[in-house]
């Protein structure tokens, strides 16, 4: 005998699953897939930051390779001031012709290897 509960949930049918909501990269502008999501901290947490942001992850590490963190933490702390930056720019200009899954392995930047 089944139950009234269960029997009112069978001639229901199946509930649909609501989809994750599809983020936009506040960096390039384009959706970022489930497998490509990571937290970026506008303010590094090692300088106080709590407040996060889901980025591509390319241009997560992207950010990370251009930057130290103090340069993120006085003047690149929001998503604007990283899209006006030239480098990034240039990085922007390229991904954006990638498809939204793509991910390359980014190399840090030669200013920062000479620090």
């Amino acid at each position: 005998m089944i139950g009234k509960i269960r029997r009112k949930l069978i001639t229901l049918g199946p509930s649909p699953c609501p989809k994750e909501l599809e983020i936009a990269c506040p960096i390039c502008d384009r959706l970022i897939p489930e497998s490509q999501k990571d937290a970026h901290h506008l303010i590094p947490k090692s300088k106080g930051g709590k407040t996060t942001e889901y980025l591509h992850r390319i241009c997560h590490r992207q950010i990370h390779a251009l930057f130290t963190e103090t340069e993120l933490a006085m003047k690149l702390n929001t998503a604007l001031a990283l899209q006006e930056h030239p480098e990034m720019q240039r990085f922007i200009h390229w991904v954006k012709s990638k498809p939204n899954h793509f991910y390359e392995k980014s190399r840090k930047s030669s200013r920062l290897k000479e620090n």
